[in-house]
């Protein structure tokens, strides 16, 4: 197949790119930059030239394509809520093009999606929350919305995607720690958060695409989720061991003062489990975990 891949330059994208080049698929990889533009045609991928903002570039893209994988997203948490209503636009202009036939588009979104009490485990089949609660539930309606009007669009939901060097919200977990000198968690630590190695989430992402190549089903949800649900504390205390920081307890009251934007995450209970996915797609995960990886997390040079 010849793939458009959004974000194709990004951490989760470039392990995307080599699955799909790797597996034998042509890549067309959006980028707009010069030096990353040379990143992705090293790693075997033909340049497309545009931007998220360049909604035409976008549909420009997914009509040259057999397939859409779309990764990129703004992570800017300052205007979070604006973000998410762009990616609705991102998403309507990649589906236009796809409208009336059974090429398909690989809309990404995130476990947290999935509506659930807390500390209740969120399953591929859990009615999904809506944008007006969580803004980032906006990808998925769009998604859904495309899927009713023909649109073969499958959904993946991911949760935090680490290696050695990234490790999605934990990532800013260790930010805040360097700066506050401990690395903190909230009240006893319970709460958890589920998981995935950046290679076994990229191979989803091929396996997604290939299933809805092969057999349309619009509205299909997949949890990339290699780790039902690690706790805060055994993440803050390998981390704590690794940059040589304690890990504490930091009182409830005092989450936000500490952990600022994320203080929302740092107290939920957000298991998730895979298991639908694993059976409808054949994937089974088999990267290290992410305590491991926090174990061997590359430092910064001295």
């Amino acid at each position: 197949m010849r793939v458009f891949v959004t974000g194709a330059t990004g951490f989760i994208g470039m392990a995307v790119v080599r699955e799909l080049v790797a597996s034998g698929h042509q890549v067309l990889g959006l980028c707009r930059s010069d030096d990353k533009a040379a990143a992705l045609a090293a790693a075997g991928a033909e340049v497309h030239r545009g931007s998220l903002q360049d909604l035409e570039s976008l549909r420009d893209g997914a009509a040259r394509a057999d397939g859409v994988i779309h990764l990129a997203f703004n992570h800017d948490f300052s205007t979070f809520a604006a973000n998410c209503e762009d990616d609705r636009r991102v998403i309507a202009a990649l589906g236009a093009p796809l409208a009336g036939s059974t090429r398909p588009l690989v809309v990404t979104s995130g476990t947290g999606m999935a509506s659930s009490v807390p500390g209740q485990l969120a399953t591929e089949d859990s009615a999904p929350v809506s944008a007006q609660v969580i803004p980032r539930a906006a990808s998925e309606e769009t998604a859904m919305a495309l899927a009713a009007a023909g649109v073969n669009v499958a959904v993946v939901r991911l949760p935090q995607v680490h290696d050695t060097v990234r490790q999605g919200l934990v990532s800013y977990v260790i930010q805040v720690a360097r700066e506050k000198g401990v690395v903190g968690y909230v009240g006893d630590g319970h709460h958890r958060w589920p998981a995935v190695h950046v290679l076994d989430a990229a191979r989803l992402y091929r396996l997604a695409l290939e299933k809805a190549h092969e057999k349309a089903e619009p509205g299909a949800i997949h949890h990339a989720v290699g780790e039902e649900g690690i706790t805060l504390k055994d993440m803050a205390e390998v981390i704590g061991a690794r940059i040589g920081l304690p890990a504490r307890s930091i009182a409830a009251d005092q989450a936000e003062a500490y952990f600022g934007w994320l203080a929302m995450f740092a107290a939920h209970d957000a298991p998730a489990s895979s298991a639908l996915t694993r059976r409808r797609l054949g994937w089974q995960p088999s990267g290290p975990g992410m305590l491991a990886d926090l174990a061997q997390l590359e430092l910064p040079a001295a």
